[in-house]
């Protein structure tokens, strides 16, 4: 008779995840029935969770094939898989969306298996019933759970049926206007217009009043439609002071199902979580229990297999929770869970699909520690979190160890592409409590320094070191809620900054002189070379919000033989001299960044120079200066756009336009509604007047910061 021997028999604390499996290793070991795992699977998605589930393969000795769009050509997935096939063009309808293709990849390379990883087809119940007819393992559930749980509406009866608690609402099929209209009223504003199908937040509109219901009604249903082939909605009640709460559960072909605890994932923009913990925080164990037996009950009641994710609603004053919806695949978040509970859950995934047993059943199962994940976007947190693109120019990453995971599809080099979702990578970070968490979470951030385009790095800085945060007093409306707080108005560079900036940029252009024997750099805007022997002074100026900060490094009468970079620093604003410095000196080590002594104090600091602009990571975070534009191309680019104009926000594909020329508009009138990173933007009009000019048509790719319509001019 086989023995069950706990994980800490084998394994000390401080090499808890490696590897993962000691609970398996010792379950299968005596197992004679257990059947092969997969000899090749492929992986119909990319980025990161293509990569994390090759990695995972890649351990267990399974072969990998990995399929990719025209712009993935050269992306991370690609070159990780053992074989690799383009399948279309950058739209995931004739790529990452097409059946057929992936399909006859499978057959072509002898693929076992196919792992949908999230997003693009992994909710897709046709594709799992088509590649199950082709004779291959769907690494998933089955399609008919898929298409119970996929929708909204059925689900809803279906958990009702269970005992499983739900919020109020309509779900059923009349989709009449007027009839929805009547619900909501019926229901008690305000209330969430919801896609039946799908998730992300995509197709998920508040609305607050009666006046607004047919907008947002006809916005959700367009967006549904873009994103999953069906515009049908549900509407229900939208608790104002909600914390959404989620379980991990998973089930094998053999009976078995178990939960792996929840996570909280409240702290969310535009209905998409940013941070997740497990587990959720200020919860009694007796809830803990229910949440996690109800989402057991939620699983079995549609007949599910392999991993999904039940989320609930939580009321966040008296702790009574309803179901909201189940993912019915790996969850973006799973890598948190792994973290508190010692599982490989894409093991698990292989385990189940080949037919075997959990890995653990629930008496085995446990919580260690505390977990933090950040989605770490290419994003504007600024600017309404509008996604942004472009160049990962420079990428400093935390040291991964045991406790430390960063889950990424990119590299340094690569770009984010208007085409996909903006998510750069996952950060993963555990502690032995959720204090000691939360501080190595930060401090991993910290060290996260991305240049090239916008990321929302230090917004989640802000939101982990939050008071509030800290407390554990989380909710869906978080953001909005301490909106202050966590968008400060800008705040003058501290001296220190500025002195810092300046002292790299002198070293820098002194290694390009010695590399180069040239001063074509971009530093040569300064208004003297530098010279090591004579007591020379330099004056740069660094541009921040509008201001101009002029820092001047003098040779200090210190330097030497011994130190020759020795100088004397002078920052300056509006004439005034905010801070001295003497006696700085400061080397770029091997890695580039800058060490110094300033006031005495040595620092290692990273200072990248990047088109016009010098961003700094020091102390006191990122700061990002631009160099005055020379004044020989001021002007170069005039140019008048009328009396008032609207622009792009960011990268994007024209949508609508809802307005031509000579048309008159009142201010906050829809004009245009973009697409970018699968989610619409409506664009309005931000002033009374009369359209002259409409500069792009619907599907129009277009940069950012372009004109989309000019106004006419104002008579007189």
């Amino acid at each position: 008779m086989f023995r069950f021997v706990h994980a800490r028999s084998f394994i000390s604390t401080q090499t808890r995840t490696t590897k993962t499996f000691v609970y398996a290793q010792a379950y299968y070991s005596s197992m004679a029935e257990r059947k092969p795992l997969f000899e090749k699977v492929l992986i119909a998605n990319r980025g990161e969770i293509a990569c994390r589930v090759m990695r995972t393969a890649k351990k267990l000795g399974i072969k990998t094939v990995a399929v990719y769009s025209e712009p993935d050509a050269h992306a991370e997935h690609v070159k990780m898989a053992d074989e690799a096939f383009l399948i279309g063009p950058a739209a995931s309808a004739q790529s990452y969306l097409d059946i057929n293709k992936i399909l006859k990849v499978a057959n072509m390379t002898g693929a076992q298996a196919i792992h949908p990883g999230y997003g693009f087809l992994s909710e897709n119940a046709d594709f799992a019933d088509r590649v199950k007819a082709e004779n291959i393992a769907f690494i998933g559930p089955s399609g008919d759970a898929m298409r119970a749980m996929g929708s909204k509406s059925e689900s809803k009866f279906i958990m009702e049926k269970a005992g499983v608690p739900v919020v109020p609402g309509y779900h059923g099929e009349n989709q009449d206007v007027k009839f929805l209209k009547e619900q909501a009223e019926k229901i008690g504003y305000p209330v969430l217009i919801k896609a039946v199908k799908g998730g992300g937040g995509k197709g998920m509109r508040i609305v607050r009043h009666a006046g607004e219901f047919e907008e947002m009604l006809e916005s959700s249903r367009r967006e549904s439609i873009k994103s999953f082939g069906d515009d049908k909605v549900l509407v229900e009640k939208y608790l104002v002071r909600p914390r959404h709460v989620e379980v991990q559960v998973f089930a094998d072909q053999l009976g078995n199902t178990v939960h792996l605890f929840e996570r909280d994932c409240s702290v969310q923009r535009r209905h998409q979580k940013v941070i997740e913990e497990a587990p959720a925080p200020g919860l009694t164990e007796e809830v803990r229990q229910l949440l996690g037996e109800k989402a057991v009950a939620a699983a079995q009641a549609v007949g599910y297999e392999n991993a999904g994710t039940v989320e609930f609603i939580m009321d966040n004053i008296d702790k009574q929770f309803y179901f909201m919806e189940m993912n019915t695949r790996l969850q973006v978040e799973h890598p948190v869970t792994e973290m508190v509970t010692n599982t490989d859950l894409v093991h698990w995934q292989f385990e189940v699909a080949s037919g075997n047993r959990l890995p653990l059943l629930q008496n085995q199962l446990a919580l260690t520690g505390h977990a933090f994940e950040a989605r770490v976007y290419a994003e504007n947190p600024a600017n309404q979190f509008l996604p942004d693109t472009g160049p990962l120019f420079s990428v400093r990453t935390p040291t991964p160890s045991e406790d430390l995971r960063l889950e990424t599809g990119f590299l340094q080099g690569d770009d984010i592409s208007v085409h996909y979702d903006p998510m750069i990578s996952k950060l993963i970070v555990r502690g032995e409590n959720r204090t000691d968490a939360l501080r190595r979470f930060r401090r991993a951030l910290e060290e996260y320094q991305v240049v090239g385009l916008t990321t929302n790095i230090d917004f989640i800085h802000k939101v982990a070191s939050h008071p509030e945060f800290v407390k554990g007093e989380v909710e869906t409306g978080f953001i909005e809620q301490f909106e202050a707080d966590l968008f400060p108005p800008p705040e003058a560079p501290k001296p220190e900054t500025l002195a810092l900036a300046a002292t790299a940029m002198r070293l820098q252009e002194l290694d390009l002189q010695r590399k180069a024997n040239t001063t074509k750099s971009p530093w040569a805007s300064l208004e003297r070379p530098f010279r090591m022997n004579s007591r020379e002074t330099t004056t740069t100026t660094f541009e921040l919000d509008g201001k101009q900060y002029n820092v001047q490094l003098t040779t200090s009468a210190k330097a030497s033989d011994k130190s020759p970079h020795l100088v004397d620093i002078q920052v300056q604003h509006d004439g005034t001299t905010l801070h001295s410095f003497e006696g700085v000196d400061g080397y770029l080590d091997s890695e580039g960044l800058l060490v110094s002594t300033l006031d005495n104090k040595q620092t290692k600091t990273n200072v990248v120079n990047y088109k016009d602009n010098v961003i700094i990571f020091d102390q006191f975070g990122r700061t990002e200066f631009t160099l005055p534009t020379p004044s020989y191309v001021a002007g170069a680019a005039g140019g008048s756009s009328g009396t008032g104009s609207v622009k792009t926000p960011m990268p994007c594909k024209i949508s609508q336009v809802m307005v031509k020329p000579g048309e008159k508009v009142e201010k906050g009138a829809a004009i245009v509604v973009l697409e970018a990173m699968k989610m619409e933007h409506v664009i309005r009009a931000p002033m009374d007047g009369v359209i002259d000019q409409v500069l792009y048509s619907v599907g129009d790719l277009v940069e950012e910061n372009k004109n989309l319509v000019l106004f006419a001019e104002e008579e007189s």
